[in-house]
């Protein structure tokens, strides 16, 4: 059963996310809620999730293949699945080598590998997604998935991969937000949950590079980075900046609200509902 999302989700820590939360986020009106940072692969939170709402759908962001089974996986989608038919999407990636230690070879071939065992216990192909940002694995999932589930992109990216994915295949890439009209005040929640880890990855920095940055902006964490990977304004100026996800082949985008420490997310993301025309 082909899950809909609708166009306007939002992407969370696991660690972060609650029953309660997703209620909130369901009364705004976003389609889907994005659990993020590796969740385990009883996908509990994905039933409490759901549980607690009537028609949010849930989607992982991602799995990761080389800390959950695929047949792991497959049981708990299964089970989920059945209890919430059409409101839940397997999203399943490679994560990156830094995590991973010397396990990490032959990344392609392992994810084709954990694909054939999906099938083989019983995940269909609409069914689950892939995070992918290189051209070879966004290939990999038209052919093998729902879609891509691009993570940390901008919207030349969504384009390109609008491109190689073609018709008919979800593109539904996360755009991190900051709510705030002062620059160097968003810059300096924004810059942190940038640079570390991820302009130190070497996936998501050769992602970028291909993109048209360069080392030196990469090292630095520049201004130029910043603004190109997190929305940061008023909300109408973040909502337009998502809207160019779907202007560039997006069918989904997912905003991830960067907040001071401590603070509560639930008011930006009451903002940017509105912003996007949502309730």
């Amino acid at each position: 059963m082909v899950v809909d999302l609708g166009r306007y989700g939002i992407w969370r820590h696991a660690s972060a996310l609650t029953p309660e939360l997703a209620v909130d986020v369901e009364k705004l009106g976003y389609g889907a809620i994005w659990i993020g940072g590796s969740p385990p692969g009883d996908l509990r939170l994905a039933e409490d999730l759901l549980e607690a709402t009537d028609r949010i759908a849930v989607a992982t962001g991602i799995i990761n293949i080389w800390s959950v089974p695929a047949a792991e996986a497959a049981a708990s989608y299964r089970r989920v699945g059945q209890e919430y038919p059409g409101r839940f999407l397997l999203g399943i990636g490679i994560g990156h080598p830094e995590s991973s230690g010397e396990k990490y070879r032959r990344p392609y071939e392992t994810t084709v590998a954990y694909l054939d065992e999906l099938d083989a216990n019983g995940v269909p192909v609409e069914g689950r997604v892939l995070a992918a940002l290189g051209p070879r694995m966004l290939r990999l999932a038209a052919a093998r998935t729902a879609g891509a589930h691009p993570y940390l992109t901008t919207p030349r990216h969504t384009r390109e991969a609008r491109e190689i994915l073609g018709t008919g295949k979800l593109l539904a890439p996360e755009q991190k937000v900051v709510l705030s009209s002062d620059p160097d005040r968003a810059r300096s929640i924004a810059r942190p949950a940038v640079e570390n880890p991820y302009l130190h990855l070497v996936n998501y920095r050769r992602n970028l590079l291909r993109l048209g940055f360069s080392e030196a902006d990469l090292d630095a964490a520049s201004d130029a980075v910043i603004d190109a990977l997190v929305a940061h304004g008023e909300p109408a100026t973040v909502a337009a900046r998502i809207n160019e996800h779907l202007g560039a082949g997006a069918d989904h985008v997912c905003a991830q609200v960067l907040v001071e420490a401590g603070a509560d997310p639930l008011p930006a993301y009451r903002e940017l509902a509105k912003a996007l025309g949502l309730g």
